[in-house]
């Protein structure tokens, strides 16, 4: 398949809009002791559980939160333990389960302001771009096909280039490209928008900013064989 892509913008941020919904704040309000979170409007949710967490030692304030969010993913024992690591390292970078650091980020961009830096400050990297494919009817653009496009202008230190040259040549299948992109947004027009960690990538990655590039799926060449 082949993609002509331009790199239009690429910023880091340390907060991502919608990473919680008006109902989400409610809850939490609830779960730290507001007992009237329903009568609160709702462009104040949002500081009046920043103040109501801070009611709560951190590492009760970081527990609460991973229960409220990752419950159905995570047992009671990990749970504990993430609550103390999140204190001292950016869980969402180096979390062994790669498929949920988009939720600790969330996690840790409340924690983070509630407690003015008590834990560590994770970084966020949205990016927007073009992406034609050479013909109309090319397959929809995946976070893989995404990741395989992109690499083509990443340098080769580039931590996405250096842990995974295997599965971006298509050799075997990239089910981590899910974990690693937290968002892809078809904008119409060929455009997009893709949110990762700055873990994966940065500004400073892209050697090259527009080119054309052939990628292979590893499902096409699993057929080949």
């Amino acid at each position: 398949m082949k993609y002509s892509l331009k790199i239009n913008s690429v910023k880091t941020v340390d907060e991502l809009e919608g990473s919680w919904n008006n109902n989400d704040l409610t809850e939490l309000l609830k779960i730290f002791g507001y007992s009237e979170a329903d009568t609160v409007k709702q462009n104040e949710l949002k500081d009046f559980l920043l103040m109501a967490i801070t009611d709560f030692e951190p590492r009760e304030a970081a527990a609460l939160m991973l229960q409220y969010k990752l419950s159905e993913m995570l047992n009671e024992g990990q749970i504990d333990n993430l609550s103390q690591e999140m204190l001292r390292e950016k869980v969402s970078e180096n979390y062994s389960d790669i498929y949920i650091h988009k939720y600790l980020f969330a996690i840790n961009q409340l924690l983070y302001k509630a407690y003015n830096g008590k834990f560590p400050c994770s970084k966020a990297v949205v990016a927007e771009f073009e992406m034609k494919p050479e013909l109309e009817d090319e397959t929809e653009l995946t976070k893989e096909l995404a990741l395989k496009t992109l690499r083509v202008g990443l340098s080769e230190s580039n931590l996405i280039n250096r842990l995974f040259k295997e599965q971006l040549d298509g050799n075997v299948p990239f089910p981590e490209a899910e974990g690693i992109l937290w968002k892809l947004k078809h904008k119409g027009n060929f455009q997009y928008e893709m949110v990762t960690s700055e873990k994966w990538l940065g500004k400073e990655d892209f050697e090259n900013m527009e080119y054309e590039c052939e990628v292979t799926a590893f499902e096409e060449e699993a057929e080949e064989e």
